[in-house]
């Protein structure tokens, strides 16, 4: 019986690699890799080895004869995929791993890598394989995992997995963290650069895109970046406090991010208490009068962003009622794609909810203002979003959520570009916009590289990319030598109170005591100073057996006479 993939796919290809008869795709060398939602089995040519259910890191693929109930569409899914794209499963031009050229006299390279989410994970992951790089992983935060912690919904554990797999780079001898220092506060690029061969900068996209419309700021309006930090237990986000007295929620956006949103409000708090999900959140959410969340798309259903995968999940929230509201749909109701048969309804947004919980998609409705009502106790706060479009309307609501998507931040040394929130490069190289040349030694991967798009697997390709320029550069000899990353750390120690493997770990088990205690998978400190003060009586012994670290590094890579 051959496999499927389901929508849970994280699309990093994995499962690529290990299939014998090549029925798997789009391939990272494909023009669809990366634009697809997940990658599928062609049920025609898999031989039922197996092999890429066991490669898969977020357990997405499946026997056919597995799959039940909703699930089964998956399986055609698979099929229908190649009905539509037919390929003889030819394998392309081989790809053999890239690595430095021999030479005993060299000394290893030293590389920084900032950031510890995805895309730093598999940086990280390929210089080991392709190097005999001595890496320093440098994160703002003590704990590592970037948006595998604080941007994947609590309720979708699969996805989580992944983070598990870049576990074994976190203990790697010759990888070092230095987590809890942040660049531009603690240490500069220049000192970065000074200190090492090469930087790879993979610190994401963390901030969000604005409306632009009158009464954004209100009290109550958010970002999706907020909302999502707080119920993840992001220490940026602990402070926030959310309204959720009112019956009434609008999330503006239908990608990924904001479904998670709306099934996180409309969620019965007793199953996200088995999650990871804040303790903060989760009081909030116990105590929450949402009972209507309403996505707002600017254009067309046919324009809807989310996947599958992502609306299958919401669809099997207990209880949860989702409706199209017939006003957005110029060309009527979807006949294909996931929304063909939620049923379509008149909405009269002047009355309340119905009672229950339910979710409306509306198209074709972009926010023309927010607005705050004398009614409340805080005026300051929105009472109505203002629709213009197919039909005006006002819609009453107390919370509204903007989920338009994410933009990267400029860091201090480095150039950026403000209109496309990234860092200006080629295949990865950091380019100065006022010269055309790239900054030798300087490299990023991510999204603040390409764009907050692509899934989480997709920082894989992108990452060998980054790393085959990084290779390049070495064996001709473009990067600096004579690196002294020892004198790094001890700079980081006098300046800040650096996390690393061993204080890492310790907060790690510490989170999963006490997640074992309360029957979840761990329970997240949500404050920097929780997580620093583990294992602080050890703190003194750790940085002296640091030094002497530093000094043994130092004396054993030096090139042999």
């Amino acid at each position: 019986m051959p496999f499927a993939i389901t929508p849970t796919c994280c699309n990093d290809a994995s499962c690529v690699s290990v299939c014998p008869v090549n029925c798997i795709h789009p391939t990272p060398d494909e023009p669809e890799f990366g634009t697809t939602e997940m990658l599928y089995v062609d049920p025609a040519a898999c031989i039922d080895c197996g092999a890429c259910a066991d490669a898969c890191p977020v357990d997405a693929v499946f026997p056919i004869e597995s799959l039940r109930g909703p699930d089964a569409e998956f399986a055609v899914a698979n099929r229908l995929w190649y009905e539509e794209h037919p390929t003889d499963h030819a394998w392309s031009e081989p790809e053999f791993p890239r690595s430095l050229p021999g030479d005993p006299a060299r000394e290893p390279l030293r590389v920084a890598v900032v950031g510890a989410g995805p895309a730093a994970g598999y940086t990280v992951r390929h210089l080991l394989h392709a190097t005999d790089a001595r890496i320093t992983l440098i994160d703002r935060l003590p704990v590592p995992g970037g948006l595998l912690r604080s941007g994947v919904a609590p309720d979708h554990p699969a996805t989580k997995q992944i983070g598990e797999g870049f576990s074994e780079i976190y203990r790697h001898p010759r990888v070092r963290l230095a987590l809890n220092v942040e660049v531009g506060r603690d240490v500069s690029v220049a000192e970065l650069a000074e200190t090492h061969s090469a930087v790879v900068y993979a610190f994401g996209a963390s901030a969000d895109r604005q409306l632009r419309v009158p009464g954004e700021q209100l009290a109550n309006s958010l970002a999706a970046t907020d909302v999502v930090g707080w119920y993840n237990a992001h220490p940026d986000r602990t402070d926030l406090t959310i309204d959720l007295q009112t019956e009434r929620a609008v999330v503006v956006g239908t990608g990924n991010v904001a479904l998670d949103i709306a099934r996180v409000l409309l969620a019965d708090p007793d199953e996200l208490a088995r999650t990871d999900v804040s303790d903060v959140a989760l009081a909030a959410l116990r105590t929450s009068q949402v009972r209507e969340v309403v996505l707002l798309g600017r254009r067309d259903v046919s324009t809807a962003a989310f996947t599958a995968g992502e609306f299958a999940a919401l669809r099997a929230v207990p209880g949860l009622e989702i409706v199209l509201d017939r006003t957005g749909l110029v060309d009527g109701p979807p006949a294909t794609g996931p929304l063909r048969d939620v049923p379509v309804v008149d909405i009269a947004y002047d009355s309340p909810p119905p009672a229950g919980r339910r979710l409306v998609l509306r198209f074709g409705s972009p926010v023309d203002a927010l607005d705050g009502g004398s009614d409340r106790s805080d005026s300051t706060a929105v009472s109505v979003v203002r629709t213009t479009g197919n039909a005006a309307t006002t819609i009453p609501t107390g919370l509204v959520i903007r989920s338009i998507g994410y933009t990267g931040r400029a860091l201090p040394g480095l150039p950026f570009d403000e209109s496309a929130g990234v860092v200006p490069n080629e295949l990865g190289r950091v380019r100065d916009p006022a010269t055309g040349a790239t900054l030798p030694g300087a490299y990023v991967a991510g999204w603040i590289k390409r764009g907050p798009s692509g899934g989480i697997g997709t920082n894989r390709a992108d990452a060998a990319e980054t790393v085959h320029a990084l290779l390049d550069d070495a064996a001709a000899g473009r990067l600096p030598t004579g690196r002294d990353s020892a004198a790094f750390h001890r700079l980081l120690r006098s300046r800040t109170d650096v996390v690393d493997q061993a204080r890492a770990r310790a907060i790690d088990a510490a989170e999963r005591r006490a997640g074992e205690a309360a029957g979840r998978p761990r329970v997240k400190f949500v404050r920097v100073e929780q997580m620093l003060a583990v294992d602080r009586p050890k703190a003194v012994a750790r940085a002296a057996a640091g030094a002497v670290t530093d000094r043994l590094t130092g004396l054993l890579s030096r090139p042999s006479a």
